[in-house]
């Protein structure tokens, strides 16, 4: 198990747009992608993207049965995603309180589209093709921003509905603080 220093916001490496991924099925993605779930698993995240990790690839990794840093998500399934491209199915946006590993300790509320379709590839070179809503569309939307340097406050349209997780969700686990 390989857990990776997880990046904070600040640091200029976030805030590049990533590279695509050239080869599938390699040795080497192969082990940055079981690096991230550990890293994704043992910070209790929802995502993780590689600029996170200051890999600048574009490829995300996410997916849960239950999140107690999102105890009210649905499940959304494990997903490795590289070379993304998303697509709204309607104008619909909805607003949603958001975390980040790279953003510890605070939430904030941001627009998103309600629903989207997705498409890409696994670790392997197949196609990915799927429709997603709810909170799997927050999530792929969250992660994929990571891969074009975007941050979730960046996308924060009233600060007054952004701040610290214990002011804000008392009752959260204390340990779960981003």
């Amino acid at each position: 198990m390989t857990v990776r220093e997880i990046l904070k916001m600040g640091d200029p490496r976030l805030l590049r747009v990533a590279e695509p991924v050239k080869e599938f099925g390699t040795p080497e993605l192969d082990a940055l992608i079981a690096d991230m779930f550990d890293t994704m698993h043992a910070a209790n995240g929802a995502g993780l993207a590689a600029p996170q990790i200051g890999v600048n690839l574009r490829l995300v990794i996410y997916g849960f049965k239950q999140n107690t840093r999102y105890p009210d998500a649905p499940p959304v399934p494990e997903t490795v995603l590289i070379n993304p491209k998303l697509r709204p199915l309607s104008a619909e946006m909805v607003d949603g309180w958001e975390g980040c590993l790279s953003v510890p300790g605070l939430r904030g509320v941001v627009p998103r589209f309600s629903a989207l379709h997705y498409d890409g590839f696994d670790q392997y070179g197949n196609v990915i093709s799927r429709d997603a809503d709810g909170f799997h569309a927050r999530v792929v939307q969250h992660e994929c921003d990571h891969l074009d340097g975007i941050l979730y406050p960046m996308r924060i349209t009233d600060l007054s509905q952004f701040g610290y997780v214990d002011i804000l969700f008392p009752d959260l686990d204390p340990n779960d603080d981003d």
